[in-house]
């Protein structure tokens, strides 16, 4: 069956009179009857039958009625369906969020107070490519620079016990720290495999006493002074805790970039764009806040 076939059958079902239905369809009555006559020689059974001169369903044609209104009618609905979708996708952004997580949340939640209007969905997936704003982290950034990417350097600081070597201290060399129980991030974040190349290159694995895939459980472990662990500089803020102290790390030098990258994947990118400036001038901006 041709769909041009069904919305014929349908048509004439519903009027029960040819020449009405072919004046609804904009074709002659000749041609309504043909392609009529086809369909039930396709289908191998008759489907209307005359009556006066006025035309009644058989018990297939009954059958078939059935059967395809509902399908054409939400094929019909399809089109209408479409737009909506694109009218709501406009107020929806995808984000695929690997890196300071806590203060892209912060980010949301402080743009959702002007634009209630705009919704997320977030996803945490380094093999997608399926987003419009992705956050990501790397040891070192060496992409040229691109209009819709923007990169922010991050110094990680060591938090350690304000007690024995460390006490009164401002910084420290790495190696000092090679027989310390670490608090770390599991090691498929891109964030863990930073720090363990930061150990690496000062001769040493570390020693990992806790470790888990949520950033904010690693930050108050080593915030309750259960153990030592890297400490980016502005996106994990300050330490609350006077036994805690954030060290700057003279040997290797630790730092990361911060990046935050855009696609152009719809007909509108305008919210998208928007939110990408607002989310880089936050992080640029907290980053000032936040200096030790």
């Amino acid at each position: 069956m041709e769909i041009m076939q069904i919305r014929y059958f349908l048509e004439a079902a519903k009027t029960k009179h040819m020449t009405k239905s072919a004046k609804n369809l904009h074709i002659t009555q000749p041609a309504l009857t043909q392609a009529i006559r086809r369909l039930e020689k396709d289908l191998g059974v008759p489907l209307f039958a005359a009556k006066g001169r006025n035309i009644v369903l058989t018990e297939y044609g009954k059958y078939l009625q059935k059967k395809l209104a509902p399908l054409m009618e939400q094929m019909d609905a399809i089109p209408e369906q479409l737009k909506m979708m694109v009218a709501l996708e406009g107020e929806i952004i995808h984000m695929n969020v690997l890196a300071a997580s806590g203060l892209v949340m912060e980010a949301i939640i402080e743009y959702k107070k002007e634009h209630e209007e705009i919704n997320f969905q977030l996803q945490q997936n380094s093999e997608s490519e399926l987003y419009d704003i992705a956050v990501t982290t790397k040891l070192f950034y060496q992409g040229q620079e691109e209009e819709n990417r923007f990169a922010c350097g991050e110094e990680i600081y060591l938090a350690v016990p304000e007690n024995g070597k460390y006490r009164g201290r401002t910084s420290v060399r790495l190696e000092e720290a090679a027989d310390e129980g670490f608090i770390s991030l599991l090691g498929s974040r891109e964030f863990r495999y930073i720090c363990d190349r930061f150990c690496q290159h000062a001769g040493f694995t570390p020693k990992v006493i806790f470790e888990s895939d949520n950033p904010s459980a690693v930050k108050n472990m080593i915030a309750a002074n259960m153990g030592i662990g890297f400490w980016p500089e502005f996106t994990w803020g300050g330490i609350d805790n006077e036994h805690v102290r954030l060290l700057k790390i003279e040997d290797p030098v630790c730092r990361r970039d911060i990046i935050v990258h855009y696609n152009r994947n719809k007909t509108d990118s305008r919210n998208v764009i928007e939110f990408y400036e607002f989310l880089t001038g936050f992080f640029e901006k907290r980053k000032r806040m936040n200096r030790f």
